[in-house]
């Protein structure tokens, strides 16, 4: 099976919000695809309906997949070691790479790997999401926002993947609130990274991400 890294230059600039409009464009086309997020943090068990996990249920067509999707479940909004830690739980880099590849053998045409906050954030108390990506050897969907600063943020986040020899399927501009113009923002963080093509994600529900399954479905 086939497999991505979904990643982000930090938190909350719209990895599932991509992930979500993937997977609708993706099952439309009818590739049989699936979602893993292995560790999630600020889950609420009491409303856990607005949560990531759920999110990529409901846009896989199966809203009770949430507990499959992400085996740990963190209260806490907090980076998820410590949230982990809270709970008297304590992560591991080799556990967590351990449930992906559990999820990855499910048989699928393609799996989205979600990660938790950015690039360079903690998931443990010694490996973050970039070490998760190594340990896996998936290449990554870079997610990023349009608030100002970004393009410093996403060239950072590409220095420091290809630093340790991932693979950048494609960047995302993923629409952020009260920003800078999408477009303008896109065509100048064009000017400085050549290398990967950059798509475009208005903040809309409705977003068709048909260009960006297309790419992918070459690549992959």
């Amino acid at each position: 099976m086939t497999a991505l890294f979904v990643a982000g230059t930090g938190t909350d600039i719209g990895k599932t919000h991509v992930a979500c409009a993937l997977i609708r464009s993706l099952k439309a086309r009818g590739v049989a695809v699936d979602a893993f997020k292995p560790v999630v943090s600020g889950f609420d068990p009491e409303d856990p309906s607005a949560s990531d996990p759920a999110r990529l249920a409901q846009a896989l067509g199966d809203p009770a997949a949430l507990l499959r999707i992400s085996p740990r479940r963190y209260l806490a909004p907090l980076a998820p070691n410590l949230a982990a830690r809270l709970e008297g739980d304590t992560l591991a880099l080799e556990d967590l790479a351990a449930d992906c590849r559990t999820a990855l053998a499910g048989g699928h045409d393609l799996m989205l790997v979600e990660g938790a906050g950015g690039v360079m954030s903690p998931l443990t108390d010694a490996a973050t999401n970039l070490d998760l990506i190594v340990a896996l050897d998936l290449p990554v969907l870079l997610i990023a926002g349009s608030y100002l600063g970004t393009i410093s943020h996403v060239l950072t986040a590409l220095v420091a993947l290809r630093a340790r020899g991932a693979t950048i399927a494609a960047i995302v501009m993923s629409e952020s609130l009260d920003a800078p113009d999408l477009v303008q923002t896109a065509d100048a963080l064009r000017a400085f990274e050549r290398e990967t093509p950059i798509f475009l994600a208005p903040r809309d529900e409705h977003w068709d991400a048909s260009d960006l399954a297309e790419h992918l479905g070459k690549r992959l």
